[in-house]
């Protein structure tokens, strides 16, 4: 396995916890995300992996809200994990909003940084632990920091906040990502 493919399986294998401790009674909590509740978000989630494996050919399936999302979350990060474990999947070169990469590539930045900063949002709105994996926490700065302009457009992440002198790095992403927290 490849370090993209270790830091994915932990960033959903975190995301599935959060989404495995979710009550029933808590699907239409409020997310940090202003426009959507947790079934939103989730859906958001399933439907993002779903447009990923999509690039390697094929339609993405439109994600029922109103249907099992932890067995839609389950499939989705199931056929990612199926690509990733294939080097000629790996290495095939897709096209996406980001350019020309290999699929790898694209699991490795976007979707893994999509899914850890939602973690944080599935976590905060449902009451459960929020912290997030350090390691998957400093690539996603590291992908993310130089596209900065990029993701603020509408329909992304909304204006950053400038954290306070000697954050840790969750908060420095999670400001990033324009979560107002501190830490």
């Amino acid at each position: 396995m490849s370090e993209a493919s270790d830091r994915y399986r932990t960033v959903a294998q975190g995301f599935d916890a959060r989404l495995a401790g979710t009550g029933p009674d808590q699907w239409s909590n409020p997310t940090p995300c202003s426009e959507w509740d947790v079934r939103d978000l989730v859906a958001h989630v399933v439907g993002t992996h779903r447009h990923v494996v999509a690039t390697l050919g094929g339609q993405a399936e439109e994600v029922d809200k109103d249907g099992d999302l932890g067995a839609a979350f389950a499939e989705a990060s199931g056929a990612v994990e199926t690509a990733l474990a294939d080097p000629t999947t790996c290495a095939r070169t897709i096209s996406g909003m980001f350019g020309e990469q290999p699929f790898e590539s694209l699991v490795s930045r976007l979707l893994c940084s999509d899914t850890l900063i939602h973690t944080w949002d599935l976590a905060r709105a449902t009451g459960q632990d929020d912290q997030l994996d350090a390691d998957a926490v400093g690539k996603t700065l590291e992908f993310l920091t130089p596209i900065d302009e990029a993701i603020r457009r509408p329909g992304g992440f909304s204006p950053k906040i400038e954290p306070a002198e000697g954050r840790d790095a969750q908060t420095r992403l999670l400001n990033f990502a324009g979560r107002a927290v501190s830490g």
